[in-house]
């Protein structure tokens, strides 16, 4: 008899925090989530996740907000690259599944986010960007060890003080959420699986 599988919870957290309706969301977050369900098609898991919170799940799109789409020397795309990298150190399915497919979609190179999500030493990328992601393997696995070196590298492949620190604070957000999804049993949407490719 063939196994039957089950398909990924939709949404699904190990912690009993349940989450308000829309409805009983404040006017300007429910507007932020029509424009998700607008843009995407869906509301992302972990805003779901956060809105049991409301002053969590402000500081939550505050802080994703300015990093990841806020004004930077860092493209889009070289800070979705810094997410799925710190994703993949840390093994986040769930950040790993929904940056990897928006790294898909900026890039229109599959085979890039493939290979940053197995491994970023593979990938074929500027001398500029790998200097970027060692940094950011570096600070994810070895913090205590990365310093004053790690700097004048990235310097020297001709990023700017306010760059490094763009660089240092997206990593640092990553690591930070990936231990959020994992230590919660955050699953993904499914909609990321298969677009982008």
């Amino acid at each position: 008899m063939a196994r039957r599988y089950r398909a990924q919870p939709r949404q699904r957290i190990a912690l009993r925090l349940p989450a308000p309706s829309r409805r009983k969301l404040p006017p300007d977050l429910r507007k932020y989530f029509s424009i998700c369900d607008e843009k995407l098609g869906f509301l992302p898991n972990i805003l779901a996740v956060y809105s049991f919170n409301e002053t969590k799940l402000r500081a939550f799109v505050a802080m994703y907000n300015d990093l990841m789409l806020g004004d930077s020397k860092l493209t889009k795309l070289e800070r979705e690259m810094i997410a799925v990298v710190v994703s993949s150190v840390n093994r986040c399915y769930y950040c790993l599944t929904a940056h990897g497919q928006t790294l898909r979609e900026i890039s229109g190179d599959p085979s890039l986010g493939e290979a940053l999500v197995m491994n970023y030493r593979i990938a074929k990328i500027s001398k500029k960007q790998r200097a970027m992601l060692n940094l950011v393997h570096k600070l994810t696995v070895s913090p205590a060890e990365t310093g004053a070196a790690e700097r004048a590298a990235l310097r020297r492949a001709g990023f700017k003080d306010h760059e490094i620190w763009d660089i240092i604070a997206v990593t640092g957000f990553f690591n930070m959420t990936n231990r959020i999804a994992t230590a919660t049993d955050m699953m993904p949407n499914e909609e990321y699986l298969a677009r982008s490719r």
